[in-house]
């Protein structure tokens, strides 16, 4: 069973988004900040992490840079989840490693199917 993390700070979104993923028979593990998401990845080793951009402690950009430099989850694919909508926000997801963006507010569905398209890439 693929393993999912999500860091997420909003309690509310964060709920919303493991009930649907667990549903999908996904395992989903939730972090409120970007610091307990790093240690969680390296004890849980998971199949896709989902970040919310603007979280406390570390940024999802800065948690997604330190993936991408660590050789052993520098492949992991990362969706970025956030309310940063401009150009340049999604831009700056991208350039810090990201695999797929989605905004906030976002549809379950849009959600679920692109984390399921990133898992089928990733086991491709």
């Amino acid at each position: 069973m693929p393993v999912i993390l999500i860091a997420e700070d909003d309690d509310d979104i964060r709920d919303l988004v493991e009930f649907k993923l667990a549903n999908l028979g996904l395992e989903v593990v939730g972090v409120g900040d970007g610091a307990t998401a790093l240690a969680r990845v390296r004890e849980v080793h998971p199949d896709l992490v989902i970040l919310d951009v603007n979280m406390p402690e570390l940024s999802g950009i800065d948690v997604c840079r330190a993936l991408r430099s660590d050789p052993e989850f520098s492949a992991l694919p990362v969706l970025m989840l956030t309310a940063n909508v401009q150009d340049a926000d999604v831009q700056r997801g991208f350039d810090a490693g990201a695999d797929d963006y989605v905004a906030k507010p976002f549809s379950p569905r849009e959600l679920t199917s692109r984390v399921q398209a990133l898992l089928a890439r990733r086991s491709a």
